[in-house]
């Protein structure tokens, strides 16, 4: 219960990190990056007590993922309206946002097929690295005078475009193999 309870937090938390915003000021920038951090820490502890307290769910599956890349979509897209994400990043944004859509159709499309497609520990670590990244750009917003953080953030922004990638690859492939095998056993 708990853990699910976390998840939805998590996807509680987008609007009021949104809010922020839209109010101009070092405690709205603060607020936000607190915010954005409180969520990605459920990210971590409604997995863990989930698996502690043997409450992992069907419904846990399927919204876990789902809150992560409705919050990591949208906070990406804001930091690209206002401007911390612009230029040449914003390619990397949005191989993000096209991978996580990707892959939501083709766990959809495979779900159909009644075939599950399990979370990867690389896709945890791209979920972790793309949490960081966007946690550094919303703290260098604090700061402007600081472009080290921005920096850094863009930086981890573009690990986590190839980490991405790279994970997309692999959900990809196991995907055709599902596929190819389903076909074969209808032929």
């Amino acid at each position: 219960m708990l853990p699910n309870v976390l998840t939805l937090s998590r996807i509680f938390s987008i609007p009021l990190i949104v809010a922020c915003f839209y109010v101009d000021g070092f405690f709205s920038h603060l607020i936000a990056t607190i915010l954005f951090i409180i969520a990605c820490a459920t990210d971590f502890f409604d997995g863990y007590l989930a698996r502690q307290w043997k409450q992992v769910s069907a419904f846990g599956r399927f919204l876990d993922p789902v809150a992560d890349k409705l919050l990591v979509s949208t906070i990406l897209l804001m930091l690209s309206g206002v401007g911390i994400i612009s230029g040449i990043h914003l390619i990397a944004a949005t191989i993000i946002l096209a991978r996580e859509i990707i892959v939501s159709g083709l766990r959809q499309f495979m779900a159909e097929m009644k075939v599950r497609v399990p979370v990867t520990r690389y896709a945890k670590w791209k979920t972790a690295m793309q949490m960081s990244s966007i946690a550094c750009l919303l703290f260098s917003a604090m700061f402007p005078e600081t472009p080290t953080i921005h920096q850094l953030g863009l930086f981890l922004l573009w690990i986590a475009v190839f980490m991405t990638v790279f994970t997309g690859v692999r959900y990809m492939k196991f995907g055709a193999v599902k596929i190819a095998n389903e076909i074969e056993s209808q032929d």
